[in-house]
């Protein structure tokens, strides 16, 4: 009994941290109707400031503290609400997602532009001294952080709880999430109601970096979002709606992993394996049974229905003439493109614009899972590790050649991502999101580290042997470039065959409103299996063409903190088309080159733009790229130019709806029955 209670006690303020975290994640949700993806960046921002503050500039633990979670989080909770959030229609959870995942991507690359690249390790404890030992249970030394975290921890719990259940406030917040517009019109402020809500969540996410901090050697953003991650499973046990529940399941599951890291052989599967994927394993297992998750996408709000239409595309608002006239500049672009690349185009930005190409594939998987399908996918950049471990292992075993083991990786990936939308059926929105963000997390952990298919830590490393008689690592002959643009070509005449045929508008009609797509006698989840399986297809593809590239394939060209960024990356562009995702893999390289020019401090600074520019996509959805063009459109329409509507050419959706652009948005029952009768019309 000791020993188990030696154990177990530890696991208290352990489970503590988690409990915090999800404890904030649910009062986020609660409070405000958005799923702060942001919550462990907000965390990582006050700690640093709070530790920096401490050690660096000398100031006492509480006037730190001040400034680092009084002042700088409820001051961010309130930047995100006022210029991000506020702007967003409650029903539109992609953009909700979207825009936690950028900023939870760009403030960790935002601190070293800040503060320079410098290492804050030993964080001071917030109350008691953590070197002091206060008293022994089951020989178990409760030093003062462990005292500082449990009486936080229940300070906190019962003091928002208390004010959610049993104050007007608290009343207020989680009528203004169903419905902001509703409750304004009883005579309640909703703007203001939601302000404080960010305010006060986000100073909780701040309170709980700091208080963390001492049970971290060194401060570093992956810490956590690692901790984050494992809070989502608590939160989503939880449903994401009960507070005490969503404590007490962050205690539980803290005294679980130490008691299983305890009695598990340290040289078994299970503890190498298992044992980091727990929190994983337990928030799959949530997702498939917890039938509270598959409403958290419901509309509430009885005023959803005055949401204005997306604008038109631009491709609705230009000329004949002005079509044809992009056209030819893009045949000409490409063709000058091309001619550079097998001439004087110098090595290293060869290989970049090479990268851009295996990217672009990548990038291309999202353009078919979220411009077409409407489904958010947060696993790409796990499918395309899949396609190219896959190949290299068959290629390195076999002896076959890596050109057509591509083939057989991609293949792989689709298999996977088949299975995740047999798993995901019922799951959309934030459901689907975090059922992909489990995948994309299961395989970081316990796949790709597994020398047997990742090649371990180092990854694979590829052999000229395996594309002959090929010379694909060669720069001077180009046969990288070749192979790639003939692959890229292919699948994106693939991709725009299948937007504009029967599939493509059965998806269209799906985006609109699965429930009537369903009614005209759709099988929604055909074709929701085969987008999944056609995106990890082409994001296979992607990936095996980025290992030859780099001539290596490591679990660290495709972890799930890409996976994120990529979304954020294609969203910032334009997901809606083709030419997104190309310019999306082209422009991303492009920066990143550009910014090793620049001083260390600077590096990380592209994954910056590319979260600034997604912040765009509150006010314009259809992406940065769109966007411009529909001006243009606009412009030259006001010159007198003929403006009559036009077939969409090369886009990936001939069919836009009234609400192409946001993904998650309102059912357009009346507009989906037309798109899914013509699409039976022409199947027919």
């Amino acid at each position: 009994m000791e020993q188990f209670l030696g154990f177990a006690i530890p696991g208290v303020p352990y489970g503590c941290t988690y409990a915090l975290f999800a404890f904030g994640l649910v009062l986020t949700y609660q409070a405000t109707g958005v799923f702060n993806f942001a919550f462990g960046a907000q965390a990582y921002a006050s700690a640093y400031l709070y530790v920096y503050l401490v050690q660096n500039q000398g100031l006492p633990v509480w006037a730190s503290f001040l400034i680092s979670v009084v002042v700088l989080a409820p001051v961010l909770g309130l930047i995100f609400n006022r210029y991000i959030f506020r702007k967003i229609p409650s029903t539109n959870t992609t953009a909700k997602i979207v825009m936690g995942i950028a900023l939870l991507v760009g403030i960790p690359t935002l601190i070293p532009v800040i503060f320079g690249n410098q290492n804050l390790y030993n964080a001071p404890s917030l109350l008691w001294n953590q070197a002091n030992v206060y008293f022994t249970l089951a020989s178990y030394p409760v030093d003062g952080q462990d005292i500082t975290v449990v009486v936080v921890t229940a300070v906190v719990v019962m003091s928002v709880i208390g004010l959610m259940r049993f104050t007007g406030l608290g009343l207020q917040m989680r009528a203004t999430v169903e419905s902001r517009r509703l409750v304004q019109l009883t005579g309640v402020d909703g703007e203001r109601v939601i302000s404080v809500a960010w305010a006060m969540s986000s100073f909780l996410a701040g309170l709980s970096g700091v208080l963390l901090a001492p049970y971290f050697p060194q401060i570093e953003s992956e810490s956590y979002i690692t901790l984050m991650v494992a809070a989502i499973a608590v939160a989503a046990c939880a449903s994401l709606r009960s507070l005490p529940f969503a404590a007490l399941f962050g205690i539980v599951l803290g005294v679980a992993e130490l008691l299983l890291q305890g009695y598990l052989p340290t040289q078994s599967i299970f503890y190498s394996s298992v044992l980091p994927s727990l929190p994983f394993i337990l928030l799959l297992l949530a997702l498939l049974f917890n039938p509270g998750l598959k409403r958290l996408d419901e509309n509430k709000d009885p005023l959803s229905s005055v949401d204005p239409p997306a604008p038109p595309r631009a491709v609705t608002l230009r000329s004949p003439s002005s079509n044809r006239s992009s056209r030819v500049v893009r045949l000409a672009l490409l063709i000058v493109f091309v001619v550079s690349m097998l001439t004087w185009m110098p090595e290293n930005w060869e290989n970049v614009f090479n990268s851009g190409l295996a990217f672009a594939a990548i990038f291309l998987s999202i353009t078919l899972i979220t411009g077409m399908g409407g489904q958010l996918s947060l696993a790409q950049g796990t499918l395309a590790g899949i396609g190219a471990f896959t190949a290299a292992q068959m290629s390195s075993h076999l002896g076959l050649n890596m050109a057509s083991t591509m083939l057989v990786g991609a293949a792989a990936a689709a298999v996977v991502a088949a299975f995740l939308a047999v798993l995901s059926l019922r799951l959309k929105g934030l459901g689907l999101a975090l059922m992909t963000l489990t995948a994309a997390l299961f395989f970081d952990t316990s796949v790709f580290p597994v020398h047997a298919f990742g090649g371990g830590e180092g990854g694979i490393n590829l052999q000229a042997s395996w594309v002959a008689p090929l010379d694909l690592f060669n720069p001077s002959e180009h046969q990288y470039f070749v192979l790639a643009m003939v692959v890229l070509s292919l699948t994106v005449g693939v991709v725009i065959l299948l937007g504009k045929g029967t599939s493509g508008r059965f998806l269209s009609a799906m985006r609109g409103s699965e429930v009537a797509t369903a009614g005209m006698g759709i099988n929604v989840a055909s074709q929701r299996i085969t987008v999944f399986a056609l995106s990890g297809l082409v994001a296979g593809i992607g990936g095996t063409l980025l290992a030859l590239n780099t001539q290596n394939a490591n679990p660290a060209q495709f972890n799930y903190q890409l996976s994120l960024a990529f979304v954020v990356i294609v969203v910032t562009v334009g997901v809606s088309s083709v030419e997104g995702a190309i310019q999306a893999g082209m422009g991303f390289v492009v920066v990143q080159q550009l910014l090793t020019y620049a001083p260390a401090r600077f590096q990380g600074l592209s994954f910056i733009l590319f979260a600034l520019g997604a912040l765009t996509y509150a006010a314009h959805p259809e992406g940065v790229l769109e966007y411009l063009k529909r001006q243009a459109a606009t412009g030259f329409n006001r010159k007198g130019q003929n403006h009559d509507a036009v077939a969409p050419g090369d886009l990936v959706d001939p069919s836009p709806t009234s609400r192409d652009l946001h993904l998650a948005g309102n059912d357009n029952a009346v507009m989906t029955t037309g798109l899914a009768q013509t699409a039976k019309a022409d199947h027919g």
